[in-house]
């Protein structure tokens, strides 16, 4: 069996060495600073320029271009119709804003989640009413599920013609009401201003989160007197991001007096930006760390106490670790099904301290023993000098027996897989061999299915930002425009779409936006010619039935389509690997290329399958490490 890459022997308790930092994105100018000002109701519009223009007289659609300057916006993804087309006249005279028009509002919709996820920053996107709005469903959803600040603007039929199902009409606020953190309905033009304000404020604070602006096109259309707010307003918003100190004293003694203790890092540490804070609480505690799959990057990969991505793909000590664990320090995680496996066999001898800035996630999935609502950030720097005093009160807990455990578990079940055997290329390679030469620097953008996990898998995260994926909705269709967007907000970063053939007929489209617009992503297609997840389920489950899972897309067949000519007619360059021999070359090639966007069509086995695997709904004791394999470990002790 080919290894995977081996994490260093662990060293509890002591640094390691601290990787090189990446270049860091500039200060996000659309999110709302930390700390106070986080924390009021009553706060200055996100990015708000002291020297905005008052009381100028302009139409609506004006004042939402202005608004956007004012609250920092820097790039709108999206497309004109009808209902919007106001707005689009005087956007086209904006210095201070970049319009990217796609050819999908689903894409521009995921763009603008990758430009957020990369940078920090506020995505915005814009679409007319009735189906350019509901295309805009699904990365409003897909943003929801994984806390991405997010605000989409949309037109709407004229103010006296709402609920008459005018032409192209369709109620958005209530079809995204579930889907949204808050959402908005403009039918007076002197509220423009406060409402954008208000959208940005509440995506960027607390737990990101999308919110919509729905402005009716008569708003845009009417003169208004342009007046910006000097702060946000919002009776009733108060997101907790100082925590409890009683609460941080009982985590500090739990953490300070377990044996077998795992912190268990979620997507909210990235969101917080506490990868630092979280290095440290690593390293003082001793204890190992799981890092989810939205938490790739939060940790290095290389750093000793890192076990890896838990849950129903995941590393079998990062799984193994929770389910033997005696406290589980939860993080900006949510306890989700493909993380705890059967809800009531997880980590069942675990106390659990849980924090998370949204209480609403507290208790929800499992029983807290030390519930913490604040923002991860202040959470995690408050909870390290109280862990000091208690180590110092009372020494360093004994985990020695632990990692022992651990350490045997690493070396009985690393990562890896098994070459095919039908002459195609094994994927979890092609992925292993773009992570070691395109390197920690680069962008990691997946899409839904096989090849996001053997991209979790099998590349190594030293940095925060650098995977981008769709985690708890799993929209497939996702990679390339959310890549799109992640190399408009870090331009100087090389930005890989992984996807696979099923994903990519989804949204390949905006190749065309690429490369029109002079963004040079990069995508790897691991081509397998089927829906490959599905058919992986369909191996194990249906008796090899395989029902319409069979794409067509090489294997010997006609290519349907062949990607390289889809490449070439997009005006990116095609690149063709069907040989292990091919793969560095084709790599190093598209990394060479910096003046239009690169497809790679790597053609792989369609027999390889993702292990570890838990199954739906099944105990994480029985996790599976290869086909009919699972571990040997006492499920009674």
């Amino acid at each position: 069996m080919a290894q995977g890459p081996t994490p260093a022997p662990p060293r509890p308790g002591a640094a390691a060495p601290a990787p090189a930092a990446p270049k860091p994105a500039p200060t996000p100018a659309s999110v709302a600073p930390r700390g106070d000002a986080r924390r009021a109701a009553t706060a200055r519009p996100a990015g708000a320029s002291a020297g905005a223009s008052q009381g100028e007289e302009m139409t609506g659609a004006q004042s939402i271009v202005r608004s956007l300057e004012e609250v920092g916006a820097e790039v709108v993804f999206g497309i004109p119709g009808g209902a919007i087309l106001p707005t689009y006249d005087p956007l086209m005279d904006s210095q201070r804003l970049r319009h990217i028009l796609v050819r999908h509002e689903q894409g521009g919709g995921h763009a603008a989640q990758g430009y957020a996820h990369a940078t920090g920053k506020v995505g915005v996107t814009m679409a007319t009413s009735g189906p350019g709005a509901t295309n805009l469903v699904t990365p409003i959803a897909d943003a929801n599920m994984d806390s991405i600040p997010l605000v989409a603007i949309t037109g709407q039929v004229g103010a006296s013609a709402i609920g008459t199902d005018a032409f192209q009409e369709a109620d958005i606020v209530g079809i995204t009401l579930p889907i949204t953190k808050h959402n908005f309905l403009v039918t007076d033009p002197d509220e423009i201003p406060r409402t954008i304000a208000e959208a940005f404020h509440i995506a960027s604070t607390g737990r990101p989160g999308p919110v919509l602006v729905d402005i009716a096109k008569s708003a845009m259309q009417s003169r208004t007197t342009f007046s910006w707010p000097q702060d946000v307003q919002l009776p009733g918003y108060h997101p907790v991001t100082k925590p409890h100190s009683k609460q941080i004293k009982e985590a500090a003694r739990l953490l300070a007096s377990a044996r077998r203790p795992v912190l268990y890092a979620g997507g909210g540490v990235i969101r917080a930006n506490a990868s630092a804070e979280l290095r440290r609480l690593v390293d003082l505690s001793g204890a190992p760390v799981v890092t989810t799959l939205m938490a790739r990057g939060a940790v290095p990969d290389t750093h000793p106490q890192n076990l890896g991505m838990p849950g129903m793909h995941g590393t079998v000590p990062a799984v193994a670790a929770l389910q033997k664990a005696d406290l589980v320090v939860s993080l900006g995680a949510r306890f989700d099904d493909r993380v705890t496996g059967a809800l009531s066999s997880f980590a069942p001898h675990a106390q659990v301290v849980h924090a998370d800035i949204d209480p609403a996630e507290i208790g929800k999935n499992r029983d807290v023993d030390v519930p913490i609502v604040g923002d991860l950030k202040e959470v995690i720097s408050d909870l390290l000098p109280e862990l000091e005093r208690e180590h110092e009160a009372k020494g360093k807990p004994d985990v020695e027996a632990w990692w022992r455990q651990i350490d045997d578990w690493r070396e009985t079940y690393p990562l890896g897989y098994s070459e095919p055997e039908d002459g195609h290329l094994a994927p979890q390679y092609v992925i292993s061999r773009l992570g070691e030469l395109s390197g920690p620097e680069s962008i990691y953008v997946a899409g839904v299915g096989q090849h996001q996990m053997w991209a979790a898998q099998f590349i190594r995260y030293e940095h925060p930002r650098t995977w981008l994926n769709s985690g708890g909705l799993g929209t497939m269709g996702f990679s390339v425009p959310a890549a799109m967007g992640a190399k408009v907000g870090r331009p100087d970063a090389t930005v890989w779409a992984i996807d696979g053939d099923g994903c990519f007929q989804m949204t390949n489209q905006e190749l065309a936006t690429c490369t029109i617009n002079e963004i040079p992503i990069k995508v790897a297609l691991i081509n397998n010619s089927s829906l490959g997840m599905v058919r992986q389920w369909q191996t194990l489950f249906y008796d090899q039935r395989y029902s319409n899972t069979d794409l067509h897309t090489g294997h010997g067949t006609a290519r349907v389509p062949d990607f390289v000519k889809l490449a070439d007619a997009y005006g990116c360059e095609g690149i063709r690997v069907e040989s292990m021999g091919e793969v560095d070359a084709a790599i190093k090639r598209a990394m060479e290329i910096d003046d239009r966007p690169v497809v790679v069509d790597f053609n792989v086995s369609r027999d390889a399958m993702v292990w570890p695997m838990v199954a739906a709904g099944v105990s994480n004791d029985d996790i599976q490490y290869a086909r009919g394999i699972s571990p040997a470990w006492d499920r009674e002790d």
